[in-house]
């Protein structure tokens, strides 16, 4: 049975649990030397390593620092600012907001926005705790599974339709992105599906001990994504400046401050057909 089920009482506890109940906006101060060039508004939410908040209260993380970097470069300063991820294509359509950005999948969105990207590979996988007696997909069945509400992983598990997906007692679809997280660690749920980045993310900045089964739910690209209307021409010369930055090393210096063997989630080519 798939259902998808509304825990106030859950998504509170869990919250106070991890620590992060918080209401922060993550919105960029400005940064030197680009403070007089006109704003891209970036709409995200949190999601370590991509886009998080350091010590000092302002955004970090890979997606942050690329965007700043790429932007910079084409004459715009980058602004963060947090938005209800279920509200994301409408917000980019009407203009709130210039684009989406926060290790946003592509597959299968391909014709719902204009795309800069893939500018990395992510795994999306499924995660369980060490001592769970979960080994291969077939093992899900009849367990409970926490996803992000609107994610890639809730589209395949409730949309699919395929065979090999396995029959869960119960699919919670939770908002905020980092709650899923601590559901698995206390125990709320059987299994996760996220970003292996954000979960191998979660396990070391709490401690965690989670264990990632082998076979990859989605091997996919990751983008950032702007109105189908838009017609400024940002996606394509975002596009051209992702290359050059790809060409002289500043994309894996980037992602290498925060993930080991960075030239493996730039390798978007085995993406390709």
């Amino acid at each position: 049975m798939k259902r998808i089920k509304a825990l106030v009482l859950l998504i509170l506890t869990v919250l106070l649990v991890a620590g992060v109940l918080c209401g922060c906006a993550v919105q960029t101060g400005e940064q030197p030397g680009i403070s007089s060039l006109p704003h891209i508004t970036i709409g995200s939410d949190t999601y370590p390593p991509f886009v998080y908040l350091d010590n000092n209260g302002d955004p970090t993380g890979i997606d942050v620092e690329i965007a700043v970097e790429a932007f910079r470069r084409m004459g715009y300063q980058a602004v963060f600012t947090t938005i209800d991820w279920e509200q994301k294509r409408t917000l980019v359509d009407n203009g709130e907001i210039d684009c989406i950005w926060g290790c946003f999948s592509m597959d299968g969105r391909e014709q719902d926005y204009q795309w800069a990207g893939p500018y990395m590979v992510s795994r999306q996988i499924i995660a369980v705790n060490a001592k769970s007696d979960i080994y291969t997909m077939d093992d899900l069945n009849g367990k409970t599974i926490a996803v992000q509400s609107t994610g890639k992983p809730e589209e395949i598990f409730l949309q699919s339709g395929q065979a090999d997906i396995p029959q869960f007692e119960d699919i919670i679809s939770l908002e905020d992105r980092s709650v899923q997280y601590a559901a698995l660690d206390c125990g709320y749920v059987d299994a996760i599906a996220a970003h292996e980045t954000a979960i191998l993310q979660y396990m070391t900045d709490y401690g965690a001990d989670f264990r990632i089964l082998d076979e990859p739910l989605l091997i996919t690209g990751i983008g950032a994504a702007f109105s189908v209307d838009d017609d400024r021409g940002l996606a394509q010369e975002l596009m051209d400046t992702f290359a050059q930055m790809r060409q002289d090393g500043t994309m894996q210096e980037i992602v290498g401050r925060y993930l080991e063997h960075p030239e493996t989630y730039l390798e978007v080519e085995c993406l390709e057909p």
